[in-house]
């Protein structure tokens, strides 16, 4: 029943005469994931980095048939991760199309007495199948303000003044996860959820019922649930009640990029800009490399709150500003191509500021933007040794001392940088190696970045005037 151009049986008679069979959710996934894995198909797509760490633990929990929680700092690909399952799921499964039944009943078997009582009163063919697909099945849910009412139910005042008895199944209300029976529920940021949900989610886990307002609704729910969370919450005393911990079958614990090639892969996978258009853009490497680079030195500098993490939409974020900033520049001056330069990354503040949790205790008083100024300095520098030590740009830091000048700046146009190098010596081409070309914007690039790598090395002064950069001996 894969297929959705085939005609999918419209009543409980046409279905079983074709011979679709029931089985739970967690089995559903187990036999999609199996098939898929022993065919070599792609298990996770667009998920970087985790070949070796995560996704071997995953696949572990998902043949376990486990509930699971991803724990890991913000912007480890926990959400994405959860939402990548949906595809280990039927693309459609039956369900009893019934009126009045608040979830998507098995055809089989039947939770609710509503659905219950409608197979005792009708034939067969009477019963209607609708067909539910596999990207209806999954709901998330953030837990800051989430409620009991929310994802577990409440009793419905107006079913009881229609002379509903309290204590029967049709006077409540029902909340997400009893909704998404034979489907996937997740909840993020675990730790934030309020205790007396928490005390709800343990009994689903467990005997998976539904217990409302103390009335026990004995449902034979099939959900698989999925939690996320943050180490420095989640191992907090007291924010995750211990039973709760004691019922999530597997703990999956994600982490960032383990080098710069993975963070950089990730970046210019999720980026979704058109490089392309009008003004086109060419971004040399480095530069990329740069951006990366600035993450990974907020992940390791002591002024930022490691146990809040530094997201990988840090680094996106940034990517974005740098290329508008260089598509800015090519619109202004009318240049064809569009090409990041170190001059364009004073732009990143827009972009940074609010991201970085501060360490108080680290920082000595220090602003974010001066820790900003700082991750970006140290970036070009661990970039530019890269480089200088392969090409041996290093030697150009000698034509300073003949008293050579050179100014910067975002907003200056390609062809005067190579007015200015007229009087440079020819060593200075040695520099060009690190993107060669005769393009006049990618050479305007390549200057800046050597000046700056130069100036990180302490080989070369720099000044900084009227939003102009120059740099000197």
């Amino acid at each position: 029943m894969s297929d959705p151009n085939l005609t999918r049986p419209t009543t409980l008679a046409a279905l079983q005469a074709s011979g679709w069979h029931s089985r739970p959710i967690k089995d559903e996934i187990r036999s999609n994931f199996v098939r898929m894995l022993a065919a070599g198909e792609t298990l996770y797509p667009g998920i970087v980095g985790f070949e070796d760490t995560v996704i071997p633990e995953l696949n572990i929990a998902l043949i376990a048939g486990h509930d699971l929680l991803f724990l890991g700092e913000k912007g480890q690909a926990k959400s994405r991760l959860m939402r990548t399952l949906v595809r280990f799921l039927d693309e459609f499964v039956p369900f009893l199309d019934i009126p009045d039944v608040p979830v998507h009943e098995d055809p089989y078997h039947p939770i609710t007495k509503t659905a219950k009582d409608f197979l005792k009163h009708n034939t067969a063919d009477q019963v209607p199948i609708g067909w539910w697909h596999r990207s209806e099945r999954f709901v998330e849910r953030l837990a800051p303000g989430t409620k009991f009412a929310d994802v577990i139910g409440e009793i419905d005042p107006s079913k009881l003044t229609g002379g509903v008895s309290m204590g029967s199944e049709s006077a409540l209300h029902f909340g997400l996860i009893p909704r998404m029976h034979r489907g996937i529920f997740a909840m993020n940021e675990l730790p934030e959820l309020d205790e007396l949900v928490q005390v709800g989610l343990f009994n689903i886990l467990e005997e998976r019922d539904v217990q409302i307002r103390g009335y026990p609704v004995r449902f034979d729910l099939d959900i698989f649930i999925l939690f996320s969370a943050n180490p420095g919450t989640y191992n907090r005393s007291g924010k995750v009640i211990p039973q709760l911990k004691d019922r999530i079958g597997s703990l999956i614990q994600t982490h960032y990029p383990m080098d710069r090639d993975q963070g950089i892969q990730i970046l210019q996978q999720e980026c979704g800009l058109d490089l392309g258009g009008d003004y086109p853009v060419q971004i040399p490497y480095f530069m990329t490399e740069i951006i990366e680079e600035i993450t990974a030195q907020a992940r390791r500098s002591k002024y930022v709150d490691q146990a809040s993490g530094v997201s990988a939409r840090f680094s996106l974020s940034n990517f974005r500003t740098m290329i508008a900033s260089s598509r800015q520049r090519a619109v202004l001056l009318g240049e064809p191509l569009a090409v990041p330069r170190i001059s364009d990354l004073g732009h990143l503040y827009t972009s940074s500021l609010g991201k970085l949790e501060v360490d108080l205790m680290g920082s000595h008083q220090m602003t974010e933007r001066k820790i900003l100024d700082s991750l970006i300095s140290s970036a070009i520098k661990s970039v530019f040794e890269q480089y200088a030590t392969q090409h041996g740009v290093g030697q150009i830091a000698e034509i300073f001392n003949k008293g050579v000048r050179i100014e910067v700046g975002d907003l200056l146009p390609s062809s005067a940088y190579a007015e200015r190098l007229k009087h440079v010596p020819p060593v200075w081409e040695t520099a060009f190696e690190v993107n060669a070309t005769d393009n006049p914007a990618v050479r305007a690039s390549c200057v800046e970045f050597v000046l700056a790598g130069l100036y990180s090395l302490d080989k070369i002064s720099r000044a900084s005037k009227h939003g102009k950069v120059s740099y000197d001996m």
